[in-house]
């Protein structure tokens, strides 16, 4: 038998192909994993810059009346 090639037994030749099908498989599982995470991180960015929106808008306001009051007291060198 010297020359030829070694026996394969049977069901051996589609090993190689279940190996990289269970691997994809678990690549796939991890994409699916990873996409699930972004979007739910998009959500609570979005809910985060939704309240930091909230608190600049509060500022603004704070910064106005702060600018009346000191106006008022005539604290301020030059009107803004």
């Amino acid at each position: 038998m010297a020359g030829s090639e070694p026996a394969i037994a049977p069901g051996m030749a589609d090993e190689p192909d279940s190996l990289v099908l269970h691997m994809l498989r678990r690549i796939d599982a991890n994409v699916a994993e990873l996409r699930d995470d972004v979007r739910e991180l998009k959500v609570q960015m979005t809910h985060v810059e939704e309240g930091l929106a909230g608190v600049n808008r509060r500022i603004d306001r704070v910064e106005l009346r702060l600018d009346r009051i000191e106006r008022r007291l005539e604290l301020t060198d030059a009107p803004r």
